[in-house]
């Protein structure tokens, strides 16, 4: 009888997974599924196999599953193959999937072919990104592969290089201790790439800040704690005078510590600021206006707040540098930078000194007038200071007639289907020194019902100016039934002059029917797209 109470208790524990009994050996009682790119040999995260009753694995961000089903050993078992942007043959009778023998201690490959012109990397944020090649004992390339500062999920990304470091934020961030999070923006900072020690081809290691319970902390300080803060037009401008835009006292700062206050650093002084909106979600705001960063705190602090109906008359998006003349301005808009300001932080918090792109005439609204029109009868396009004319200005003249399809600028032709033009959403517009050209990285909003999805459509266009006009267009990424918006090219990851680009978005189900991906869903994705690939070389001459 004492015998049997010792193996119970022994079998118990080994099942349960406690007391270090299960360690052992541990990575030998599971089987590697391993998913890769057939013309890279990269895994490839964000792929699912399935098997016949619905039992769905999903591959991390090595593109691996650690299988554990004991009572499969030895099974013959059939795992339908899929990931958006990638394909697997399918057999005689149309299933696209494989049969594995299921071989604990073992491993299996699986090659499937990219169709995407990019090439999915890894889930950047969130946890257990490289959960499976954890549990297989494989080595990983970031400091914490299971997820940091409890993050389940996060929206959006602003990053800049600020201090010598790159300063991420994110909107929304979920936790997994309860269904709501933090929704006044997290933010975090990694080493710049060539001080990286995990490169960015495969991982970021995020350092966080918290709050005292470890978890990500709020990064936007507003005194009304009613709705939510979102930022946007996150940029790093020149102190044209040189003043402690915080409005402290002078006095009372160290200014031989860089660290001291936006203004610390008397020999390259500058100030991070960003516009904020204070809402309830996506459709009511409470109030908005600009934020500068306070770097003794590392919290962004209201400067001035807007009028509500002061609709552009501020940074927006992810601005860029431009110069003109002996002028440098910050210009920005989404995706396209129809709005501009001198690259100067009193200037960018002077409502009075933004001037927009715009074929309206001051003062009319652009909703509801026509293009303007020179004497030759050319669409008159000029810097004013009145609102901007955007792509949705333009899709509307374009479907009324008032503006032929050669006269766009934001509207780019579809190269997959003639006579169809790529709507836009939010995205990138940035300098390319490969292409010598400026090109945008944008998420379409489907017009079609056909389209294999509403906003998840990644679209490269590329222009002689910021402001267009953007001609053509090439899918490079497809989410197929999923989402993937606000998608921000990071040109500071740009490799062999500018031919490889990097970019990440929101990959969730919002906005669809679709179930949510486990451990992928509200998160951030990266992909790397290479220009000098054939099917844009096709479409864009190269130089």
């Amino acid at each position: 009888m004492k015998n049997d109470l010792i193996l119970f208790f022994v079998v118990t524990l080994a099942r349960l997974n406690i007391g270090g009994v299960a360690d052992v050996d541990a990575a030998e009682s599971y089987m590697e599924l391993r998913v890769i790119d057939d013309q890279t040999g990269r895994g490839i995260p964000l792929v699912e196999l399935q098997t016949v009753h619905r039992v769905s694995y999903w591959t991390d961000s090595a593109g691996r599953i650690a299988y554990r089903e004991p009572s499969r050993e030895g099974e013959s078992i059939f795992f339908s193959v899929r990931s958006p942007g990638y394909e697997f043959p399918q057999d005689g009778f149309g299933f696209a999937g494989t049969k594995i023998v299921i071989r604990h201690g073992g491993s299996h490959e699986i090659k499937m072919t990219r169709t995407n012109i990019a090439e999915r990397l890894y889930r950047c944020t969130g946890q257990d990104i490289y959960r499976d090649s954890d549990l297989l004992g494989r080595e990983v390339p970031i400091a914490q592969p299971l997820g940091t500062a409890g993050v389940a999920g996060q929206d959006s990304v602003f990053a800049v290089v600020y201090r010598e470091r790159l300063r991420w934020f994110w909107g929304d961030t979920n936790r997994l201790s309860y269904p709501l999070g933090i929704f006044r923006m997290a933010g975090a900072t990694s080493p710049l790439p060539d001080q990286a020690t995990a490169h960015h081809r495969q991982g970021i290691n995020y350092d966080y800040f918290t709050s005292e319970d470890g978890f990500a902390r709020n990064m936007a300080e507003v005194d009304n704690p009613q709705g939510v803060v979102w930022l946007d037009g996150i940029c790093v401008m020149p102190l044209d005078d040189h003043r402690d835009v915080l409005d402290r006292d002078e006095l009372n700062r160290d200014k031989s510590d860089p660290a001291s206050g936006t203004a610390g650093d008397p020999q390259h002084p500058e100030c991070m600021i960003a516009h904020y909106s204070r809402r309830k979600g996506l459709g009511v705001q409470y109030e908005h206006g600009m934020m500068v960063y306070d770097d003794d705190r590392d919290v962004f602090v209201v400067k001035t707040q807007l009028p509500d109906d002061d609709t552009w008359r501020h940074l927006s998006n992810h601005p860029i540098v431009v110069s003109s003349g002996d002028a440098a301005f910050q210009m920005c808009g989404i995706p396209f930078p129809v709005t501009r300001v001198e690259n100067a932080c009193s200037s960018a918090l002077d409502p009075a000194k933004y001037e927009s792109f715009s074929c309206v005439d001051v003062g009319a609204d652009p909703r509801r007038s026509s293009p303007r029109r020179d004497g030759g009868g050319n669409v008159d396009w000029r810097w004013q200071t009145g609102p901007p004319t955007t792509q949705r200005d333009e899709w509307r003249w374009l479907k009324s007639g008032e503006l032929q399809a050669e006269e766009c600028r934001f509207l780019p032709a579809d190269m997959e289907q003639p006579g169809r033009h790529v709507l836009p959403h939010s995205g990138t517009v940035r300098w390319n020194a490969w292409r010598r050209k400026w090109v945008m990285i944008a998420v379409e909003i489907a017009q079609d019902s056909k389209s294999p999805s509403h906003l998840g459509e990644v679209w490269y266009s590329e222009a002689d100016s910021p402001q267009g006009p953007f001609r053509q267009a090439v899918r490079i990424v497809t989410h197929e039934k999923q989402t993937f918006y606000n998608p921000c090219h990071h040109d500071f990851f740009d490799e062999d002059g500018g031919r490889v680009i990097y970019f990440e978005g929101t990959y969730c189900n919002t906005f669809t029917d679709a179930p949510p991906t486990p451990r992928y869903d509200y998160n951030q994705v990266m992909y790397r797209l290479d220009l000098a690939d054939p099917r844009i070389a096709r479409v864009f001459a190269q130089q």
